[in-house]
């Protein structure tokens, strides 16, 4: 069984995160999702073998946000009973009503705070390692505007968020999430490569980029006649030496594996 050793630190943050990390949008929603079948929420039975197995196979990097849900919520008690040292990144800004399966927006710095502070009693933790700031798309307008970077800073100086960035949509908010803070989350794959800007500029002031949508939330596995789209995806993805981990989500056992084991021939071949 394949195994990921390596950790990749973000920036001077001293959070060291494994190549790939779980997505968790599918432990707390299944309205308004994008993949390309569908699937049934898991049982925490479920959830917690699957997190044991990620363990296991290396990984220490759990992705969640508000807007998935139940995600936080479910992964506090589930995380409490486990003895392992999980890096825990979450998010701020984006709200997921499941109710009327919408989403909406709030990034001033009251609502980032207090979305922070309730991440932290949901997950049951006193620190979250990593905070992002949800982008809804209008990347300068949340940082310069409302200073949600800032605001973010703010927290890690109150020793609440070890390190902060931003899930951006466009190459110039990337950017300047990178000059203003740790790390981005951006999109980059075999059919989308729009922010290799993003990815250069990391490069050059060592700092943190989290891959979102590397095998476009599932799409570009499913349109293949073959597996070898994910290994062909993984070994140009992890080719770029900014990146520190491809999150990837899944609920299916036999998917995680085999993600992980495509993903570490990746590496060796770097």
């Amino acid at each position: 069984m394949a195994y990921l050793k390596q950790r990749n630190t973000i920036s001077n943050t001293g959070v060291s995160v494994s190549p790939l990390g779980l997505g968790t949008v599918k432990l707390g929603r299944d309205k308004a999702v994008k993949y390309p079948e569908g699937f049934k929420i898991p049982d925490d039975r479920q959830a917690a073998d699957l997190l044991d197995l990620a363990w296991d196979l290396g990984i220490n990097l759990i992705d969640t946000a508000p807007a998935y849900g139940q995600s936080e919520q479910r992964l506090g008690p589930l995380l409490k009973k486990q003895a392992h040292d999980w890096i825990v990144a979450s998010k701020a800004g984006e709200y997921f009503d499941s109710a009327t399966g919408e989403s909406c927006y709030d990034f001033r710095p009251e609502s980032i705070i207090s979305s922070v502070e309730n991440s932290l009693k949901l997950l049951q933790r006193d620190v979250l390692d990593i905070v992002l700031i949800h982008s809804d798309g209008n990347d300068l307008e949340i940082i310069e505007q409302y200073g949600a970077l800032e605001t973010l800073a703010d927290l890690k100086q109150r020793g609440l968020v070890r390190a902060s960035g931003m899930s951006t949509k466009t190459v110039e908010g990337g950017l300047e999430a990178l000059k203003r803070s740790d790390m981005a989350m951006i999109m980059h794959n075999l059919e989308y490569q729009d922010e290799l800007a993003v990815l250069k500029q990391a490069e050059q002031d060592n700092k943190g980029i989290f891959i979102k949508k590397a095998l476009g939330s599932g799409h570009l596995a499913a349109n293949s006649s073959t597996t070898d789209k994910v290994q062909a995806n993984f070994d140009f993805i992890f080719a770029e030496p900014a990146i520190s981990s491809v999150i990837v989500g899944t609920i299916n056992p036999e998917h995680l594996q085999d993600n992980v084991a495509k993903a570490a021939k990746a590496l060796k071949r770097i």
